[in-house]
């Protein structure tokens, strides 16, 4: 297994790019199976997740060449269906959280998809029930297999637009869905629709390669199916996450950094979040600087009252990011409650950060109520495995900034979403050793 040996306590300083959106990734690479035409697609970020599932592709059929680093062209006019529906590619599905991704698309021109229960995270049960319903709203038959222990749901004689409003905004069950309508007969109406920008960067795809999508950036979608959809081009968004790690990385190690070509739009509520920790971000046309401070202070509610970091939909604060919020907020000054409300056990690294002298009381299985030690005591290092993808950063994050040298163990999670983040790092700064 892999692992981190980190030296902690050394500032960072420079400038950092963040890499392309991860999620948004995973989204528009499985849209390409909509159409049997080239679909070029650049600012790919190459880590662990995107790579295995362009892997899945490559297996099913889907050419794929690189035409330079994160610049691939998908080519799926020769899928094998007799692959896409057999018990190996099941298997490779599970394995695998971003496969879900494939299952409207597949269903929608194929007639037939497979759906497994996907692997990726620990972090707590992840429902596909929104995905499944929405497809069935489109018009599929749904059964299960018990020897895969996969859905397999089928539409021998096509989808046909319909009007469904969400039990959740699920990003995937949104995109999957969308990506199931852009075929279908007719109109399809969503209602509570997730409109993050990655959603809405699908969309405007799915509308390049002729698909007309009404309400784009809303949560109620309107999709006119087409008969077929053509080739096109799309350059995937910089990550929001990996800009908000690098705000995080550069208060909990009190350094000035520069995070360049943020897409400021797109980022939202997150500076504003971060800012309410008590960190400068200031915003030099689509950059953004963090200045090098001593002391963090947390704001208070306006009545006084404990300041509570929660995530939400967007608009809201995204749910992947309140691991990194976290661990800042263990050197800021005050205290804050972070709520995750989403997954169950996306809290429980709090128990490391406390090892290495957090002030953290664990409320339940969603809470956290942070006390800021206003870098008093500062954190020591520690020895640490990583659960998820987010709780690993949070966890780099913390053994940079303490006093002596860390270990993080199992940090293919760590790699399934960051991009050779030890050789970015160290370019900033920081000693960062990986051990294969």
């Amino acid at each position: 297994m892999s692992k981190f040996i980190i030296e902690g306590g050394h500032r960072l300083h420079g400038r950092i790019e963040p890499q392309g959106a991860k999620n948004e990734a995973l989204e528009i690479i499985s849209a390409v199976l909509l159409t049997k035409e080239e679909v070029r697609i650049s600012n790919i970020p190459e880590i662990l997740d995107v790579k295995n599932l362009i892997a899945l592709l490559q297996g099913m059929g889907v050419k794929v060449v690189r035409h330079a680093k994160g610049d691939y062209s998908f080519t799926a006019d020769d899928i094998d269906t007799e692959y896409i529906n057999g018990a190996e590619f099941v298997e490779r599905c599970a394995a695998l959280r971003g496969s879900v991704l494939v299952v409207g698309p597949l269903l929608a021109r194929f007639g037939s998809a497979w759906f497994a229960r996907p692997g990726g995270d620990k972090i707590g049960r992840r429902k596909i029930d929104t995905h499944i319903t929405g497809l069935v709203a489109l018009g599929a038959s749904l059964s299960y297999d018990s020897s895969r222990q996969a859905y397999h749901l089928t539409a021998p004689d096509g989808l046909k637009g319909a009007y469904m409003l969400l039990d959740e905004a699920s990003v995937t069950g949104t995109a999957n869905i969308v990506m199931a309508a852009s075929l279908a007969r007719g109109a399809t109406t969503i209602y509570n629709a997730a409109c993050e920008p990655y959603i809405q960067q699908l969309c405007r795809l799915l509308q390049q390669m002729g698909c007309r999508i009404d309400g784009l950036g809303s949560n109620l979608l309107t999709i006119h199916g087409s008969d077929t959809l053509h080739g096109a081009t799309h350059r995937i968004l910089p990550d929001m996450i990996e800009v908000g790690s690098f705000i995080g990385m550069a208060a909990l190690n009190k350094s000035e950094l520069t995070i360049a070509n943020v897409s400021f739009p797109n980022l939202g509520i997150i500076p504003d979040s971060f800012r309410r920790l008590g960190i400068d971000i200031e915003q030099r046309g689509d950059d953004l600087f963090i200045p090098a401070k001593e002391h963090y202070e947390i704001e208070t509610a306006l009545d006084g009252s404990i300041l509570t970091v929660a995530d939400a939909p967007w608009p809201g604060l995204t749910p992947d990011l309140l691991s990194v919020m976290l661990v800042v907020a263990t050197q800021c000054h005050g205290s804050v409650l972070i709520h995750q409300k989403m997954f169950e056990s996306r809290l429980f690294f709090v128990d490391r950060l406390i090892d290495m002298g957090a002030q953290i009381m664990l409320c339940d299985p969603h809470r956290a109520v942070v006390i800021g030690l206003d870098n008093r005591l500062p954190l020591k290092a520690n020895k640490m495995l990583s659960p998820d993808i987010r709780a690993g950063i949070a966890m780099l994050i913390a053994a940079m900034s303490a006093t002596g040298t860390s270990e993080i163990g199992n940090i293919s999670q760590i790699d399934r979403g960051y991009e050779s983040i030890d050789l970015r790092l160290n370019a900033l700064g920081a000693r960062i050793t990986r051990c294969d």
